[in-house]
């Protein structure tokens, strides 16, 4: 009786989750963006939000939570309740380097959170203050090699994509600069257009207007080869060879979301992302649509914190 009882609960519980993902979503969905707004998490997030909503025909809210390298909304949407409606637009880092840069985590990615699809990802640029001398990678080098520790530049905050992207750099071009944290890369790239640091290496998606407006000036792009929208823009790779540096970001949702709920997500984003206008957008920024399914997104995410917790132990990238 008790196991005919077990197999009845069994059954009326998938029937009701697979009743919830049919209706899902039936009221507003919040997409929770770890960084300021003006970077390229919080691009990426509006392009797919303005899209879903019409999918679902209903709102999707970006509530943007900075801070502390993205852990904040991190730590906010691990917390959240796991009904499908607060996802998270995680960029790479938060969910695969910080566990191992930051000593304390305010919440495990590998347990509270899990992965539902790389939305997009493309790569980072070195920019300069226009005013800055170096005309070229090569020639900021030299600056940097003869001011050791003297030049300055800023970041998206300790962990981010945009910080990793500069000690990548930095690391292959053994150079020392100092490290100046933001809470999101738009406000380090309005600084750099002022002059307040001398150079950072936003997401392209980020920087892109401000290079083609000339307000800034671009001495590298961070993939193998030159960007088709910035092809005046040599690849860093051109001056360090083999140099390579791409930026990513997806939806995870909170550890108990039903699965059909992060199926339902999975293939409407992945929808959104076929869309023509969604694919242009993207482009112009730069960018690439991924779509991936969850498993492969979660294979992709466990390769990606294997590599970055030997890359932060090798070059000793860890915050109190």
């Amino acid at each position: 009786m008790r196991v005919v009882q077990g197999l009845v609960v069994c059954a009326a519980a998938l029937a009701s989750a697979s009743v919830a993902a049919q209706s899902y979503p039936g009221k507003p969905v919040r997409i929770i963006v770890p960084f300021a707004p003006g970077g390229a998490t919080d691009i990426v997030t509006r392009v797919v939000a303005q899209k879903l909503n019409e999918i679902w025909n209903q709102q999707v809210i970006v509530d943007n939570r900075a801070g502390a390298g993205g852990n904040i909304g991190g730590e906010l949407a691990a917390r959240s309740a796991p009904d499908g409606y607060t996802l998270f637009m995680t960029s790479g880092s938060i969910v695969t380097a910080n566990q191992h840069i930051y000593k304390k985590m305010p919440f495990d990615p590998a347990r509270d959170l899990v992965p539902v699809t790389n939305v997009a990802s493309g790569p980072q640029v070195l920019i300069v203050t226009p005013t800055f001398p170096p005309k070229t990678v090569k020639e900021f080098i030299e600056l940097a090699k003869a001011r050791p520790g003297q030049i300055s530049y800023g970041s998206a905050g300790y962990g981010s994509q945009t910080h990793l992207a500069a000690e990548n750099f930095l690391y292959a071009a053994k150079i020392e600069v100092v490290h100046v944290p933001y809470k999101g890369e738009a406000p380090a790239i309005v600084d750099t257009m002022a002059g307040q640091v001398p150079f950072s290496t936003p997401n392209l998606a980020a920087a892109i207007n401000y290079i083609q407006q000339k307000k800034l000036r671009a001495l590298g792009v961070t993939s193998k080869q030159r960007s088709p929208q910035l092809p005046d823009v040599p690849a860093v790779a051109e001056t360090l060879p083999g140099f390579e540096n791409l930026g990513w970001f997806g939806f995870m949702v909170p550890t108990g979301t039903p699965k059909e709920v992060v199926d339902k997500v999975y293939r409407d984003t992945a929808k959104a992302l076929e869309a023509a206008d969604i694919k242009g957008r993207f482009e112009g920024l730069g960018m690439v649509p991924v779509g991936n399914s969850p498993a492969d997104f979660t294979r992709y995410v466990r390769e990606e914190t294997e590599r970055w917790a030997k890359i932060v132990r090798e070059r000793k990238l860890q915050v109190d």
